[in-house]
């Protein structure tokens, strides 16, 4: 099967120079790019391509360690430039065995630069390799690059740094993660599953209903709670979503201790919880402004 390349696209409001040496200094490089932890030039021989090491953490105790080749060229008559890139590893568990790509940099009439890359590589580890890679790896590999793309455009044209915006990222999302948990879990085991005696006797003091009627009324609030869960990982304006549970915490508190006054003293009450909830939903929406983000790219040619 034929391996599709790897491409990404995106216009950058930046001088030529700047951008140039954003992507070709290693310690600027290793900054914006998520695919590397860390890239070191070697020594340059007269005449042959820059010869570099590159090192990406995976994981505790896991890394992935290659090697690099890369030279660049200016055409004079358009003020394009391209960077070309043969790259590989030799560790025997890396996805990537061996691969090329080339970095284009093309000035556009209204000052920006459109700043692409296509790439495309070997996979390694034999079948599984190839599986893991056509099926897993190579869309996120290539939504990093995407990723690192709009990181960069961010620290040049707005001075946003690299690693401020990845704070704000991965903290978005592991925010994102624990909500759509709390609501999955909260929805599916005391109220759809479990249909808890507490979770229907609490209706039933707020409403004067049968225990049947009660019933029903947990059970919708749990399909509620599983979709606003599910909401949370497919929902792109996170932004919305912190802003509308900044609003339904304090009436889910109000209204529990209504019904319920005394879970108030109870240990893990409603009070103290959905308090510690509604402060993440805060701080989740102070952080979700301004998060970088791989659909700003154009990812096929």
């Amino acid at each position: 099967m034929k391996r599709k390349p790897i491409y990404v696209e995106l216009p950058i409001e930046s001088e030529m120079d700047k951008l140039w040496d954003a992507t070709q200094t290693p310690d600027l490089h290793e900054q914006w790019d998520l695919r590397f932890s860390s890239i070191t030039y070697l020594p340059k021989k007269e005449n042959k391509p820059q010869e570099f090491t590159y090192k990406t953490i995976i994981g505790p105790g896991l890394s992935v360690e290659g090697w690099g080749k890369s030279a660049g060229s200016f055409h004079e008559k358009d003020g394009s430039r391209t960077s070309s890139l043969h790259f590989g590893t030799d560790q025997v568990s890396s996805i990537i065995h061996e691969g090329r790509g080339y970095w284009k940099y093309i000035p556009q009439s209204d000052s920006s630069i459109t700043f692409l890359t296509q790439y495309n590589y070997e996979p390694g580890l034999g079948r599984i390799g190839k599986l893991i890679d056509q099926f897993m790896f190579r869309p996120l590999i290539g939504w990093g690059t995407a990723l690192s793309f709009d990181v960069l455009k961010r620290w040049l044209e707005q001075g946003d740094s690299p690693s401020s915006q990845y704070v704000r990222f991965f903290s978005n999302w592991i925010i994102t993660l624990l909500f759509s948990f709390i609501w999955l879990y909260h929805g599916l085991v005391p109220k759809i599953i479990g249909l808890h005696p507490a979770e229907i006797g609490m209706v039933q003091s707020a409403v004067p209903i049968s225990y049947i009627q009660a019933s029903w009324i947990v059970l919708i609030a749990g399909i509620i709670e599983v979709v606003f869960g599910l909401v949370w990982l497919v929902y792109s304006k996170k932004r919305q979503l912190f802003r509308l549970q900044i609003i339904i915490f304090p009436l889910l508190t109000v209204g529990a201790i209504i019904a319920q006054p005394s879970s108030a003293v109870d240990p893990f009450n409603p009070l103290t919880f959905n308090l510690a909830l509604f402060i993440l939903s805060v701080v989740g929406f102070m952080s979700s402004k301004n998060v970088p983000t791989a659909k700003n790219c154009k990812r096929k040619r």
